[in-house]
């Protein structure tokens, strides 16, 4: 069981694993793995028919599997199937295969082998198709003990990997806090998989252990974020971001609220001053040298990600509408997602030094809270007049940024924030806003999505929007005064303010950041997205 937070023991501490995937070697038809009592389940993979008066596709292992079976495969799924199953990606069929009776001399051609068959709709087993099968043999799979597939015995190993990190997302479920099941799964875990490879195939090895790295950081984000704000403040979260980066020998700093008023962070301060429970900003870094996989000395790239972290977003004196609040709790979902990069980083011992800068506050309402109409100076020493105390995010980011260009000398910078409602209203949730003042490192973004599956749409920095930040007051105003629309433009160019000549990227993430239904590897609640995407980009950043 994961380690209980101490303060409330019906929570569990961040850092849960996926279901565990192995690989085997051998074939459905011979395979002496069908043989263990343990193995609930086989998986058969199908397509779509090729033509309109074909039938269903065997794929990978189904001949293997009809023959040690002695049943055929491709006409049982489309009789249990029925007339919508077309082996569609994400399409799954469980079928429980019959028991003799009780002292019946009958012997069945399955006796003895795992009593269930689950066929899996592959599509045309694009690395999209196989992320959307594995997931559903995700869901179809709780419950089981393990399960073996040999549906990516043929599918290359980007496609392997595709299929598992489908796998090990969907395997995702809240933990619950009940009277009853105090951090319990909402639902049962995933049972393991096993990935059946003949002896030609490349070892699976790397592209599983590349796409459970992937999936525990996504878990991570999921795991931090749906932490109830009741327990997660900004102190619980530097602590939970202390332990993990300790646990793998990152450098960690601290810094409370004497700290931060000492070292001139008032955009923090500002923002956390209402809330009883104060800001933190937390930085954490992984060094090739420092664990031996460049030599002492080698002046490795240095990649900063700085995530938006506000534990619980009321909006401030700008004070949200009820219904707006009851997500608020996934408001930090940039900063868990920056946590995970420089801790994935670590696990795949890569050869950039990362950075995570992590600027953790409440925004709530009380007698110390900032007001509109109220003047910030931030740590790079520019001034801000505070229009609306719900564009907190943008503030909280503008002292971490302007601290990590001229601190930590990086060579390139990400910032990632659930930060504009106006983000979600022109891309929907299935996109990330990205802006970028570099094209290499807006390239490598768009290569990763294309890679993981986390889809960005790259946005303009409408220069004749900027005049909208000037203030009669201060350097800058954080809202427009008079909105010219674009309010995720306008938001990334108060932002660039900060990060002077360093190549600099932004992506809101304030649409896919959360769901609210189960979609494909997608789920319920807060999805981390962005940890995937940006692991990925690591190496071309």
């Amino acid at each position: 069981m994961p380690a209980r937070d101490r303060r409330n023991p019906g929570t569990p501490t961040p850092g849960r694993t996926p279901p565990e995937v192995v690989g085997a070697r051998g074939r459905l038809s011979d395979a002496a793995l069908l043989d263990d009592a343990q193995v609930d389940a086989v998986v058969v993979a199908v397509a779509p028919p090729r033509e309109a008066d074909d039938g269903l596709q065997p794929r990978s292992g189904t001949i293997d599997a009809t023959l040690r079976y002695g049943v055929d495969l491709a006409e049982l799924a489309e009789r249990a199937g029925g007339p919508g199953f077309r082996g569609a990606s994400g399409e799954v069929v469980r079928v429980d295969l019959p028991r003799v009776h009780a002292g019946s001399t009958t012997r069945l051609p399955w006796a003895g082998l795992p009593p269930r068959l689950l066929l899996l709709g592959v599509g045309s087993g694009t690395a999209l198709d196989l992320r959307r099968a594995g997931a559903a043999l995700a869901r179809a799979s709780r419950g089981l003990d393990r399960v073996v597939s040999a549906a990516t015995a043929d599918a290359g190993p980007e496609g392997v990997r595709a299929f598992v990190e489908g796998y090990q997302l969907a395997a995702y479920t809240q933990p619950r806090r009940t009277a009853a099941e105090k951090g319990a799964d909402a639902e049962a875990p995933a049972a393991q998989l096993v990935l059946l490879t003949p002896e030609d195939q490349p070892d699976v090895t790397p592209s599983v252990e590349a796409a459970s790295r992937a999936a525990e950081a996504t878990w991570l984000v999921r795991d931090l974020a749906n932490t109830p704000s009741d327990v997660k403040d900004p102190a619980w979260f530097a602590d939970r971001a202390a332990e993990l980066a300790d646990g793998l020998g990152l450098d960690v700093t601290v810094r409370g609220p004497a700290e931060l008023e000492r070292e001139g962070f008032g955009a923090i301060r500002a923002v956390g001053g209402g809330s009883a429970r104060p800001p933190r900003l937390v930085t954490l870094t992984y060094d090739p040298a420092d664990h031996g996989v460049v030599a002492p000395g080698t002046a490795a790239r240095h990649v900063v990600v700085v995530g938006k972290g506000i534990t619980y977003d009321s909006g401030g004196l700008s004070i949200k509408p009820r219904e707006a609040m009851v997500p608020m709790k996934t408001d930090m979902a940039g900063a868990a997602v920056a946590l995970a990069v420089v801790l994935g980083a670590a696990r795949a011992r890569s050869d950039r030094r990362v950075t995570a800068v992590l600027p953790l506050a409440e925004n709530h309402v009380g007698a110390a809270s900032y007001r509109p109409g109220d003047v910030v100076r931030t740590w790079s020493g520019r001034t801000v007049e505070v229009a609306n105390t719900d564009a907190e995010g943008r503030l909280v980011l503008a002292d971490a940024i302007g601290y990590a260009v001229r601190d930590l000398a990086p060579d390139v910078l990400v910032d990632v924030a659930t930060l504009t409602g106006a983000a979600t209203l022109g891309l929907g949730r299935g996109h990330a806003a990205l802006f970028a003042t570099d094209d290499d490192v807006a390239g490598a973004i768009e290569d990763a999505a294309a890679t993981t599956g986390e889809r960005v749409w790259r946005m303009p920095l409408v220069e004749d929007y900027a005049s909208a930040l000037r203030s009669e007051v201060a350097d800058l105003r954080h809202v427009p005064a008079e909105n010219p629309g674009g309010g995720a433009i306008t938001a990334a160019l108060f932002l660039r303010e900060f990060a002077g000549d360093v190549p600099w990227a932004h992506l809101d993430v304030a649409g896919p950041a959360r769901a609210t239904a189960d979609r494909h590897e997608v789920v319920t609640g807060a999805t981390g997205f962005g940890a995937r995407l940006l692991l990925e980009a690591l190496g071309t950043l």
